[in-house]
């Protein structure tokens, strides 16, 4: 314990990169995830095809591979930008697809008949999505939404090898130092991991009883 106590600020910087990792990742990803899950409900053929090829391609494309085109690609392209940007970047590029797919699940998950009624009425696809299906749909997202921030949590990890200082990447550099501490250092980032997707859990878990209750 003594190589994590006299290391605890390294492991702190590392924990607060990864933290700002899944905030700003995790932000990015619902905002774009809800725009390619209505994009995938649209009434336009060609939209909705785009949706679902977007959503294939990056759902089934490693994240490595994201990253990796992240980290190098797009500045040999000529995009000047920090490391840290290019992995929130990519990490919201690979969860964006996960997060549409639970989002289209709650839409799925409303009545038809809500949004016939609507369109009856008169209202718009935005409207009918926006004032009718949302407010239903996302009480049964939320549980599915949150075990994708939970994979994302994990996933920043991934991000220690394209130079980002995450958490990982800290303890990494610590067991350099006291390679005699393997086990301690491991622990603690398993720790501060169990911090956050325990957390999320519970989170989780909650939402699902009120949900249940709910319906």
């Amino acid at each position: 314990m003594d190589a994590v106590i006299e290391n605890l600020p390294t492991f702190l910087r590392g924990f607060g990169m990864t933290l700002g990792l899944l905030v700003l990742s995790g932000t990015a990803a619902f905002a774009v995830g809800s725009i390619v899950a209505a994009m995938r409900i649209s009434p336009i053929a060609s939209v909705r095809g785009f949706a679902a090829a977007y959503t294939e391609i990056l759902r089934n494309t490693p994240l490595t591979l994201v990253l990796f085109f992240c980290a190098f690609i797009l500045p040999y392209l000529g995009v000047r930008i920090d490391f840290f940007t290019l992995a929130v970047i990519g990490l919201t590029a690979y969860t964006s697809p996960f997060v549409a797919e639970a989002i289209r699940s709650g839409f799925n998950g409303v009545p038809i008949g809500q949004a016939e009624a609507a369109r009856s009425i008169g209202m718009s696809f935005g409207q009918t999505l926006g004032l009718v299906v949302m407010p239903q749909a996302i009480r049964m997202v939320i549980p599915p939404l949150i075990n994708v921030f939970i994979a994302l949590t994990k996933n920043t990890s991934v991000a220690g090898a394209f130079f980002v200082k995450e958490l990982f990447a800290s303890a990494g550099d610590v067991i350099n130092i006291r390679g005699d501490s393997v086990v301690a250092i491991l622990l603690a980032v398993a720790f501060f991991y169990l911090l956050v997707t325990v957390t999320l859990g519970i989170i989780a878990a909650r939402v699902e009883k009120k949900v249940a209750v709910l319906r």
